[in-house]
């Protein structure tokens, strides 16, 4: 059974489709939030737990593949299940491509809809982990000082304190000073592990 505070948004302009898919998804245990239009589902009240978005892709106005594309610029993607009734291979190419989870064609069986729900879950659950890591590890490098920084992306290089000195043109004793407020700032125990914390950041952090 799925966790309680999963939510499962489903986007369809059928009210019929909306009811029937309503029933088989709460029936697996994930809660369940529909809406009408593309443009209902935008107005929402975000939610902090794993998610999933079941997207018909032909609607009125905005469209399931318009959606898919706003929601792309995000700060976070939700997993998109696109249903629909008349779909062709060159829009599931096209929805595929742009990281939508599954694609199914109406009737479809409900093990496949779960399944692919259960897929999308799985996803955001790792993505949302991922970003709180992330934005923990941001949090670290925003304590350090404009000096620590440049220390932080040196010492991350594999240069040794006396090679830092001379880049910055300071003495290895503040080096080592320096040095050891990044460790302590992020967490650090060892250079592989700043190493580590560095990837996290997505980039190195640059040099001044």
């Amino acid at each position: 059974m799925a966790v309680a505070t999963t939510v499962v948004f489903v986007v369809d302009d059928d009210p019929s489709v909306r009811k029937s898919l309503t029933r088989v998804i709460s029936a697996a245990g994930y809660g369940v939030e529909v809406f009408a239009s593309a443009r209902e589902f935008l107005d929402r009240v975000p939610v902090s737990g794993p998610c999933c978005l079941v997207l018909d892709v032909r609607m009125p106005g905005v469209t399931g593949l318009d959606l898919q594309n706003t929601l792309a610029h995000a700060v976070h993607r939700i997993p998109i299940v696109f249903i629909t009734g008349h779909g062709d291979v060159a829009m599931s190419v096209t929805a595929m491509k742009s990281g939508a989870v599954d694609f199914l064609t109406k009737p479809f069986a409900s093990k496949d809809l779960l399944g692919a729900i259960q897929r999308a879950v799985e996803r955001d659950t790792r993505d949302l982990g991922t970003e709180a890591r992330t934005e923990d590890i941001q949090a670290r490098a925003r304590t350090l000082t404009p000096r620590e920084r440049q220390v932080f992306a040196l010492v991350v290089t594999g240069m040794l304190n006396k090679q830092i000195a001379s880049e910055l043109g300071v003495v290895e004793k503040t080096v080592k000073v320096h040095r050891a407020r990044v460790m302590d700032k992020m967490r650090a125990g060892s250079v592989a592990e700043l190493v580590r914390l560095a990837d996290g950041l997505g980039v190195i952090v640059t040099k001044a």
